[in-house]
């Protein structure tokens, strides 16, 4: 009987290295399960995902272990292959925002027995003009949070280092305001904002930003948060207030679903994508992939 095969790619330098001291462990509990492994310590930038577009379809399972970029760049390479295949993931970074959006534990073992015997869910993705996403499209305030903090200073402070960005960027005058124009579906808005978030996920940079029991990874849905741009401290103030609380002020704040964007913008506006830089664009068209991969997530008990 031929064995499963099974890629474990993980990232060495993701969060504080826990995985590294339980990689024995890991690997021991997945040839028991009846696989053979093959081993892949991600070697750069875009390594998980080229790796896996090459080489995905000699596989029968993907699990990877690292923070949300290192998932992002292993479904990006499923994506980019045409590949079918189940993925675990053993989250490690210092923020592992969609990991706790699919109950998958940060415990080194617990997300490993998920991802060796879990139950594949198909989840959707967003794709942004010809790139994609995992959970989170932004522009503005906080989307310099993830990819600017530097890497030893997030796996000292973790969440407290996302949190401090945050709070700084509300400083004076570091206000600056977008003017856009947002079609979703038969709704057309049009005006300053100074944050927007195109997410899949129940919080972003360890910050819960909306209501959970609103938020579904399989309905081809994606929830819009827009902030607009305060006239006062008074504002800033009861915009902060009410998405802390989880419940979007529409004097201030738009708050919607959709499943397809059109955004312009008067001048090139930068985007991040699942905490990475995402490029500067004037025009965004942003989809939703119903259920485009399969994750593999805890057990119903």
């Amino acid at each position: 009987m031929e064995m499963k095969k099974l890629l474990f790619i993980y990232n060495p330098k993701s969060g504080t290295g826990k995985i590294k001291s339980r990689l024995s462990d890991v690997i021991d509990m997945c040839v028991k399960e009846g696989y053979e492994v093959t081993i892949r310590p991600t070697q750069a930038h875009l390594d998980a995902m080229d790796y896996v577009e090459k080489n995905g379809k000699h596989y029968d399972k993907i699990i990877c272990s690292g923070g949300d970029g290192t998932l992002d760049e292993v479904v990006k390479g499923l994506l980019a292959g045409g590949y079918d295949i189940p993925v675990g993931y053993i989250p490690a970074g210092s923020t592992n925002d969609f990991a706790g959006s699919l109950g998958i534990s940060s415990m080194t073992m617990k997300a490993a027995k998920t991802a060796v015997y879990g139950t594949p869910f198909a989840c959707d993705i967003g794709k942004f003009n010809q790139n994609y996403f995992v959970y989170v499209a932004a522009f503005g305030l906080l989307t310099e949070v993830s990819y600017e903090t530097d890497q030893k200073v997030k796996n000292v402070l973790g969440h407290m280092a996302y949190v401090g960005e945050a709070i700084r960027s509300f400083s004076p005058g570091s206000l600056k305001a977008y003017n856009m124009s947002i079609i979703a579906g038969d709704r057309m808005i049009k005006d300053d904002f100074i944050y927007g978030m195109v997410s899949n996920s129940a919080s972003i940079g360890g910050m819960k930003m909306l209501p959970t029991n609103e938020i579904a990874l399989d309905d081809g849905e994606f929830e819009v948060l827009l902030v607009k741009y305060p006239r006062n401290i008074e504002e800033i103030n009861l915009m902060v207030s009410s998405l802390l609380a989880q419940d979007p002020d529409p004097e201030y704040i738009y708050y919607f679903k959709a499943s397809h964007l059109e955004v312009h913008s008067e001048e090139k506006v930068a985007w991040t994508l699942d905490g990475e830089n995402g490029g500067m664009h004037e025009d965004v068209e942003i989809v939703n992939i119903n259920k485009a991969f399969r994750i593999c997530i805890p057990q119903k008990k």
